[in-house]
Parts: C-alpha cells; sequence; structure tokens
C-alpha cells in the first residue's frame, strides 16, 4: 500500500510541478509580449515623428521651390514688360516718324499740283504767243513777197547764193573755231568725267603674298604636324596641294602655295587640326574635305557679294564662283576682285557722265578680268580666256563679251563700252599706291621722265603731270624761239621714246612765255 501511495504522490507532484511551469511560462510569455508592444508602440511613435519631420521638411523645400519659380516668373514677366514697353516706345516713334513722312509727301503733292497747273496755265500762253508770232510772221512774209515780187523758193535761192558768195570764207573760219572749240571742250568734258570717277570712288587693296603663317601653341605640336616618319605631313601636303614649311621659327607653321585658294584651305585645316588635337592621316583627310566645301561655299557668297555690290543680277552660277576665287588672287599685289569692283563702279560712273547704260558698263568692268581665276587652268591670256568663258556660261551681250576680250587692246575696239573698261582699268592699277610693288618703278618713271626733259638746252624746268602721262616743260624765253619750243619738243619726244619704257603715251608739252614788268609809282 506504500508504494502505489508514493507512486501516487509523485505523479500529484508532477502534475502539480507541470502546472507551475505552464503558469510561469504563461507570465513569462505574457510579459515578453507586453514589453514587444510597447516597443512596437515607441516604434510605431517614433516612425510618426520622423514621418512628421519628413513631411515638414518636405513642405519647407516645396515652398521655397515655389518661391524662387515665383521670383523667377517675376523676373521674366518684368523682362517682358519692359521688352513690350521699348516695343511700344519703338512703334511710336516710328508711327511719328510715318506720320511727319505722310506730311511731307502731302506737301510735296500740293506743291507738285501747284507746279503743274502753273506749268498748264505756262504752257497755253506759250502756244497763244507762238500761234501769235507764226501769224505775224507769215504776214511779213506775204508782205516781203509781194514788194519783191518773187515767189518763196525763188527769194531763197537767191538768198542762198548770195550768202555763199559773201560768207564762205567766214564759213570755213568758224567751222575751223568750231572743230578746235570742239576738241578743246571734248578733252576738258574727258578729263573732268575721269576725275570727277577718280574722287568719288576710291578704294583701299590689300597686298597679299605667297605664303601664310599659322600660329601653334607650343612647339611640341610641330613634331605632331610632323607624324611618325613624316605620314602626317605628307598626307596633309598630298591633300591640299601646298608646302608645309616646319623649321626653327617658334610659335609657327609656314603654309606656301601660288594658289591662294589651296594655300587658303590648307590654312583653315592646319588650324582646325590644331584646335582639335587629333592629327593622323583619316582626321587629316576628313578636315580637308571638310574645309574645301566650307571654301567653296564661301567663294560663292563672295561672288554673290560682289554683284550684288555691282548691281549687275542676273549672273550664272559658274561666273559668280569664278568671280568668288579672285578674292584669293592677286595681280602685282593688288586685289582682283577689289580691282575689278573698283572698275566696275568706274565704268559705270563714266557710262553715266556719257548718257550710256550705266548698268551695262558696271556688268562689263566686274567681268573684264574673270580670265584671271582660270588662267593657270586654260591656255592663252586672260581676256580670251575670260571671254571664251562668259560666251559658255550664258553672257550673250556682245559689249560685255567685246570688252572683256579687247580691254588690253588684243582685239580691234568697237564699242565704246571697251574703251571705258580700257580707261577704268588703267586708273585703278596705274595710280599711285594701287600696286605695291610698282611704286617705286612709278616715283622712278617720274623722276626720269624729268631729267630726260631737263637735259635739252634752253629748258629751264620740267614737270612731270598727270601720273606721268604728260611732261609740262618750261622753256627760256630769251634762249628759245617760237620755232625751237617746237624742235624742242619732238626732241622731247623722241628721247622719251628710245630711252625709256612705259605704258600708254605720254603728252610732251612745251611753254615759252615773255612776261614784261613794270611799277607805276
Amino acid at each position: 500500500m506504500e508504494i502505489p501511495l508514493v507512486i501516487l504522490a509523485c505523479c500529484l507532484a508532477l502534475l502539480l510541478g507541470g502546472m507551475a511551469g505552464f503558469g510561469i511560462t504563461r507570465l513569462i510569455d505574457r510579459s515578453r509580449l507586453t514589453s514587444i508592444r510597447t516597443q512596437g508602440l515607441e516604434i510605431l511613435e517614433a516612425a510618426r515623428k520622423e514621418a512628421e519631420t519628413l513631411l515638414k521638411s518636405a513642405e519647407l523645400s516645396n515652398k521655397e521651390e515655389l518661391f524662387k519659380q515665383r521670383e523667377l516668373l517675376e523676373r521674366e514677366a518684368e523682362l517682358k514688360r519692359n521688352e513690350l514697353r521699348d516695343q511700344e516706345r519703338r512703334l511710336d516713334k516710328r508711327e511719328d516718324s510715318l506720320e511727319q513722312k505722310h506730311q511731307a509727301q502731302l506737301k510735296k503733292e500740293r506743291a507738285l499740283e501747284h507746279s503743274q497747273r502753273k506749268l498748264v496755265e505756262r504752257r497755253a500762253e506759250l502756244e497763244r504767243k507762238e500761234q501769235e508770232a507764226d501769224r505775224l510772221i507769215k504776214l511779213q512774209t506775204d508782205k516781203l513777197h509781194e514788194i519783191s515780187g518773187l515767189n518763196p523758193l525763188e527769194a531763197q535761192e537767191l538768198l542762198l547764193k548770195r550768202l555763199e558768195t559773201e560768207l564762205s570764207e567766214e564759213i570755213g573760219h568758224r567751222l575751223r573755231k568750231h572743230e578746235e572749240l570742239i576738241k578743246t571742250n571734248s578733252e576738258e568734258l574727258s578729263r573732268r568725267i575721269l576725275a570727277t570717277c577718280i574722287h568719288r570712288y576710291a578704294a583701299e587693296h590689300t597686298a597679299d603674298t605667297t605664303v601664310s603663317t599659322v600660329d601653334i601653341p607650343s612647339d611640341d605640336m610641330k613634331g605632331r604636324i610632323i607624324g611618325r616618319e613624316g605620314r602626317n605631313i605628307r598626307t596633309f601636303e598630298k591633300c591640299t596641294g601646298v608646302d608645309v614649311i616646319v623649321d626653327d621659327t617658334p610659335g609657327i607653321v609656314i603654309v606656301s602655295a601660288f594658289d591662294n585658294v589651296r594655300r587658303e584651305t590648307a590654312r583653315l585645316s592646319l588650324t582646325k587640326l590644331i584646335q582639335d588635337g587629333r592629327i593622323h592621316p583619316s582626321r587629316i583627310e576628313e578636315v580637308v574635305n571638310e574645309t574645301q566645301q566650307e571654301m567653296d561655299k564661301h567663294i560663292m557668297e563672295v561672288g554673290k557679294q560682289a554683284v550684288q555690290d555691282a548691281g549687275i543680277a542676273p549672273v550664272h552660277e559658274k561666273l559668280i564662283h569664278l568671280l568668288g576665287r579672285l578674292k584669293f588672287r592677286t595681280s602685282y599685289s593688288q586685289n582682283v576682285l577689289q580691282h575689278s569692283l573698283e572698275v566696275a563702279h568706274l565704268c559705270g560712273m563714266m557710262a553715266e557722265e556719257l548718257g550710256l547704260d550705266g548698268r551695262l558698263a558696271r556688268r562689263c568692268g566686274l567681268l573684264h578680268d574673270v580670265g584671271k581665276a582660270a588662267d593657270h587652268e586654260m591656255e592663252g591670256g586672260h581676256p580670251k580666256i575670260g571671254a571664251e568663258l562668259a560666251k559658255r556660261y550664258g553672257e550673250t551681250s556682245k559689249e560685255v563679251l567685246h570688252a572683256i576680250a579687247g580691254h588690253h587692246d588684243d582685239v580691234t575696239i568697237d564699242h565704246i563700252y571697251t574703251v571705258l573698261v580700257a580707261a577704268a582699268d588703267a586708273i585703278s592699277s596705274s595710280r599711285p599706291g594701287a600696286r605695291r610693288e610698282t611704286l617705286e618703278k612709278y616715283v622712278k618713271r617720274l623722276e626720269e621722265l624729268e631729267a630726260v626733259a631737263c637735259g635739252f638746252p634752253g629748258v629751264e624746268h620740267a614737270y612731270a603731270i598727270q601720273a606721268g602721262r604728260e611732261v609740262r616743260v618750261i622753256a627760256n624765253a630769251a634762249m628759245t624761239t617760237d620755232s625751237d619750243a617746237l624742235r624742242v619738243c619732238r626732241e622731247i619726244a623722241r628721247a622719251i621714246e628710245e630711252r625709256l619704257h612705259y605704258p600708254g603715251e605720254i603728252k610732251v608739252t612745251v611753254v615759252r612765255e615773255t612776261r614784261a614788268v613794270e611799277y607805276a609809282r
């Protein structure tokens, strides 16, 4: 009986222990759950506060951004308002100007109407007086015929025979006088027209050379330009057709070529390569091709501007391209395009002075040297080449073609415009300073002219005038007679022909005068 009791007591103890353990475990779990809930609430509270903080920060940022945008919009609006106010002021000024012009136009119209009324009245008065004069003349003529007993044909024949007999010598004298007067007036008019045109138009000329320099940032760039074993510089010279000189001169590389278009293309290409920094054969070919296209476009723009300046449109595109190439061509250091524009303006002014077509004259002048843009590609002189190119590209005017072909007297001159072009070409190319290389020769020629004239006996002074086209010689009246003056003039002209080389002709004028001076005291 004792053993079962012990077992029962043990089982009861175990049951009580298990129940106690379960209760303790539940208490521990409940305590842990309470702690977890407390921590969760704390985390939620912290998250809520952090969210509120972030929300407030975002609201502040949005407010600041909105404020900045509003300020920016206000500034832009203020600028727009200022621009609108400026436009409004300009429109007001323009409106005032238009109103003033309108009023002036109305005044001119009223004055014109008044002048027209006066002219109509004047014309009517003149017609009335003319009719009255015709009536009086007819009455007088009938009266004279009645008195003389001759009909009009007999009276006219008798009067003409008497006048022919009495005034034959007077007529010859008057004809000679008028011929001399016409010659003098024509020479004076020519000088006046040329002087006026030269004064009205004077262009500057820039002197070009056959080399260009390209600045480099450092001497290390020279090695990159040359490339390994010289492959870069060989590729560049092959693509551009120029010579590149890389020497010890610091900071520059020299590009040399007689074709100014190729030289300018090479200079621009080399400048681009230096700025880009990538210098190798494929890049060189790419840059050179790109620059050539840009140069062709630039040449066309220059040609179009020249045609526009001369006012001779329309012109064929090929001729425009040739004119653009003339910008890069020089003749005795004189820019050919500027020279052509100057000749065009001079021809236009002289033609207008003479009552001719100024636009046609400017066309002749602008195109007269167009052959120089292709004289290295075609055989013959530039007048012949220019005439062939102009005819090939649609120039149908005979005056223009003849002026191009004959402005250097290569053909017989048949048109007045050719004479104008030759005169304008001589003025533009031979005036002092237009051609830098011939300035010293020009001064030397003047000195030689004066020296030749002063070397004859009886000559006191000699002056080269008209840019060396005339020599004015002052002879000693006591040592020289009128016959001697003629002889000396002829001898000076022969001596100039034998000793000197000069373009065109030189006029020699010998002046001999006797002055008598006395004082009344």
